[in-house]
C-alpha cells in the first residue's frame, strides 16, 4: 500500500507519517536492547549444564539465599520503620526544627552505600577510633570486651537502611500530605487514641506509596554489591562477580544471575500488583486537610531526636568521618592519575546520561504518539531494567556480545588470516549500553511527569499547522520539557557515578573511575585513601538531592 501524501499551506509535499515510522523503529530497538540482558541470562544459564548447577545446590547456593533473604528482611523493616515515623512526625506534628529536618531527611540520599561502609568501617572496626579509644580509656585487651562487628550482615543491612530509607519517607510524607483528616477525626471520636488511629487508618490508607518505597528499597539492595563485597556478606551479587572473574565460570555466574534476575522480577511484578490493587476512596479532595499537632516538653524533644538520628547516623557523621580520613589520605585529586579517574568518570556519566535521556524520549513520545498495545510492551520493557541488578545486566550484555566477537574473530582468521580481536566486548559503548538499560526507568519517569503537563490541544494544534511528529517533539514539547530533562539528565549522570557492579564488570582495561578506585583502595584496606574518591562521588550525588529537597520544601 503507498503512503499517503499530505500538501500543507506552504505547497510542500511532506510524508504524512512524519518520522514516526523511524520513531517506532528507535523505541522498539531500544526495549530490544533492554530485553536483551535478560534473555541473554535466561539462555547461558540453561545451556551451561546441569553440573555447575548441582554444585552450587550443594556449596553457595544456599547460603547465597539466606543471605539475600536475610539482608532483604532486615532493610524492609529497617526502612519502613525510619521512613514512616519520620514522614508521620514531620508531616503531623510540630516541634524545634521541624521545617528544616523534614528537608535534611533526604540527605543521605546522596551518600552510595558502600562510601558508608568505608566511614563506619574506618570508625568502628577494631583499630578505628572508637574501640581504640576505648581501650586507651578502661585499659582492656582486645579479648577483655564485646563490641558490635561492623563487618557483619547487620552491618551492611545497618548501611543499606541508612541510604535507602529516604525512598520510603519521601513517599510515605506525600501519602500523609494528600490525606484528609475526616476518617482520622472520625477514629478519634470512637475513642481511638491517636497512635492507634494512626495504625488503623492513616497508614493503611498509605499504604500503596509506603509498599512502593520500601519494595523500591528492597530492589536497590539486592543490586548492591560493593558494601556487601566490602564487609563479606556472601549474596547474589557478590557470587556472581566471584563466579565471572575469581573463577572465570560464565555459566555459574549466569545461573546465579537468573537467580537474582527471578527475584528481582517477582519484586518488581510484586510492586506493580499491589499498586494496582490498593486504592482507596475519598468523599472530597482533602476537604479537612489534617491539622499538625503541637508537641511540648519532652515528646518534642523527643520527635527530634529521633528525626536527627537517621540524618546524623546517614549524612553528617559520615561526611565528617570521610573529610577526616581524606586529609590523612595521601591522595592528591590535581595528580594526573586521579584527574584521569574523574575524566573517565565524567565521560562515562555524561555519555551515559546524554544515550538514557534520548532513549527515553524516544520511548516517552512514542507512547503517546502512537498510544497502544505495541507502545505500552516498550515502555514496559524499558523499565524492567531498574528491577535487574548491574551485575545481572553485566553478566547479560557480556555473553553475548563476546561470543560474536569470538565469532567474526574466528571468521576473519578463517577467511582472510586477520584478527579482530575484541571489537564490542569491553569497550565504552557495551558499558553505555548496561548503564542505558540500568537507569532508563529513572530518566523516563522524569521525562513522563513532565510530559503529562503538556495538554494534548498542543499537539493538535501543532499538526494542524503542518507540523511533523518529530517536528512538534522538537519545537513544542522540548522546551516546555526542558525543566524535567535537566532532572532527568542529572539524576542518570550522578546514578553513573556510583554505579560498581557493572562498572567492574564491563569497564575496559585501565579504564578505571572513582567509584572503582575507591573500591580497589578500601579492598585494600586504605580507607583514607579511599575517603578522597568517595567523597568526589558524595559531593556529586548533592545536586539531584538538592533538587529533591527544594520540591519538599515546595510541597509543604
Amino acid at each position: 500500500m503507498s503512503e499517503a501524501i499530505e500538501l500543507p499551506a506552504n505547497g510542500k509535499r511532506r510524508r504524512r507519517d512524519g518520522g514516526a515510522g523511524l520513531l517506532a523503529t528507535i523505541a522498539y530497538l531500544v526495549a530490544a536492547v533492554c530485553l536483551l540482558p535478560m534473555l541473554a541470562v535466561v539462555l547461558a544459564a540453561v545451556t551451561g549444564g546441569t553440573d555447575t548447577v548441582s554444585h552450587l545446590l550443594d556449596t553457595v547456593l544456599p547460603r547465597y539465599a539466606g543471605t539475600t533473604l536475610a539482608l532483604v528482611a532486615l532493610v524492609a523493616a529497617g526502612t519502613f520503620a525510619i521512613g514512616v515515623g519520620a514522614a508521620w512526625l514531620v508531616t503531623m506534628t510540630r516541634f524545634p526544627g521541624v521545617r528544616v529536618l523534614e528537608i535534611m531527611l533526604v540527605l543521605p540520599l546522596a551518600f552510595p552505600a558502600y562510601v558508608l561502609a568505608y566511614a563506619y568501617t574506618y570508625l568502628l572496626d577494631h583499630p578505628g577510633i572508637v574501640q581504640s579509644t576505648l581501650r586507651d580509656v578502661t585499659g582492656w585487651g582486645p579479648r577483655d570486651y564485646w563490641f558490635p562487628e561492623i563487618r557483619s550482615l547487620w552491618g551492611a543491612a545497618a548501611m543499606l537502611v541508612l541510604v535507602f530509607y529516604p525512598y520510603v519517607y519521601l513517599l510515605a510524607r506525600a501519602a500523609f500530605l494528600q490525606q484528609s483528616s475526616a476518617a482520622f477525626l472520625a477514629a478519634r471520636t470512637l475513642g481511638k487514641s491517636a497512635w492507634a488511629a494512626f495504625w488503623t487508618v492513616s497508614l493503611p490508607m498509605a499504604r500503596p506509596a509506603i509498599a512502593g518505597g520500601v519494595l523500591l528499597a528492597v530492589m536497590e539492595t539486592i543490586a548492591d554489591f560493593g558494601t556487601v563485597a566490602y564487609f563479606s556478606v556472601q549474596t547474589f551479587a557478590t557470587g556472581i562477580y566471584t563466579s565471572w572473574f575469581s573463577m572465570a565460570d560464565r555459566a555459574a555466574a549466569a545461573q546465579l544471575a537468573l537467580c537474582l534476575l527471578s527475584f528481582a522480577l517477582l519484586l518488581a511484578v510484586t510492586e506493580r500488583v499491589q499498586r494496582g490493587r490498593a486504592k482507596y476512596h475519598e468523599a472530597g479532595k482533602r476537604q479537612m486537610a489534617m491539622e499538625a499537632a503541637q508537641l511540648e516538653g519532652w515528646r518534642a524533644v523527643l520527635a527530634m531526636l529521633l528525626c536527627m538520628i537517621p540524618v546524623v547516623l546517614g549524612c553528617v557523621l559520615p561526611a565528617l568521618v570521610l573529610f577526616a580520613m581524606g586529609m590523612g589520605g595521601e591522595q592528591d585529586l590535581l595528580s594526573r592519575r586521579y584527574i584521569g579517574f574523574i575524566r573517565n568518570s565524567i565521560t562515562l556519566a555524561g555519555t551515559a546520561a546524554v544515550v538514557t535521556l534520548l532513549a527515553a524520549i524516544a520511548i516517552g513520545f512514542f507512547q503517546r504518539l502512537r498510544p497502544g498495545r505495541g507502545s505500552a510492551v516498550a515502555g514496559y520493557v524499558a523499565r524492567l531494567g531498574y528491577a535487574v541488578p548491574g551485575g545481572v545486566i553485566a553478566v547479560g550484555l557480556m555473553v553475548p556480545f563476546a561470543a560474536f566477537d569470538n565469532a567474526l574473530d574466528s571468521w576473519m582468521r578463517a577467511t582472510f588470516d586477520i584478527s579482530t580481536g575484541l571489537l564490542v566486548t569491553g569497550s565504552i559503548w557495551l558499558l553505555v549500553a548496561a548503564y542505558m538499560v540500568r537507569f532508563l526507568a529513572a530518566a523516563l519517569g522524569a521525562y513522563e511527569g513532565g510530559q503529562s503537563t503538556v495538554h494534548a490541544n498542543m499537539d493538535a494544534a501543532s499538526r494542524s499547522l503542518g507540523e511533523t511528529p518529530f517536528g512538534t517533539l522538537r519545537r513544542v514539547h522540548l522546551p516546555i520539557l526542558t525543566p524535567s530533562l535537566l532532572t532527568a539528565l542529572l539524576i542518570v549522570f550522578v546514578d553513573v557515578m556510583k554505579e560498581l557492579p557493572a562498572t567492574l564488570i564491563m569497564r575496559p582495561f585501565n579504564y578505571d573511575t572513582l567509584a572503582v578506585q575507591a573500591y580497589r583502595l578500601a579492598s585494600d584496606e586504605r580507607l583514607e585513601g579511599a575517603a578522597v574518591p568517595s567523597l568526589v562521588i558524595v559531593a556529586a550525588g548533592l545536586l539531584p538531592v538538592i533538587l529533591i529537597c527544594r520540591q519538599v520544601g515546595r510541597n509543604r
